[in-house]
């Protein structure tokens, strides 16, 4: 089922797989010079209720700050990205079903 449309929006700018095209996406044991870890899926819809994208689960700063964050800052939200995503999907589900 389709959420309100009210209750989401698409981020005003370019997927931000395009804006980081760049940086290759690389496994988590990569470590290659120069490649950025990225959990963009190319959706880049904001949730408007959360604040979080409903593709990768970060916030608009994070998704922004990405390329500029250190890796050890990169690490630490895609640690708390699966919280995230199932947080707000039983917060979809109480509120469809």
């Amino acid at each position: 089922m389709r959420a309100p449309a009210d209750t989401i929006r698409s981020i005003a700018f370019a997927h931000a797989s395009t804006m980081f095209a760049h940086h290759a996406l690389r496994r988590p044991d990569d470590d290659s010079p120069g490649m950025i870890e990225t959990p963009c899926v190319n959706v880049c819809t904001l949730d408007s209720r959360s604040g979080l994208c409903l593709g990768c689960a970060r916030t608009i700063d994070e998704i922004a700050r990405w390329g500029a964050m250190s890796p050890d800052e990169r690490r630490r939200i895609m640690l708390e990205l699966p919280d995230r995503q199932a947080a707000r999907e039983r917060t979809v589900n109480a509120t469809t079903g």
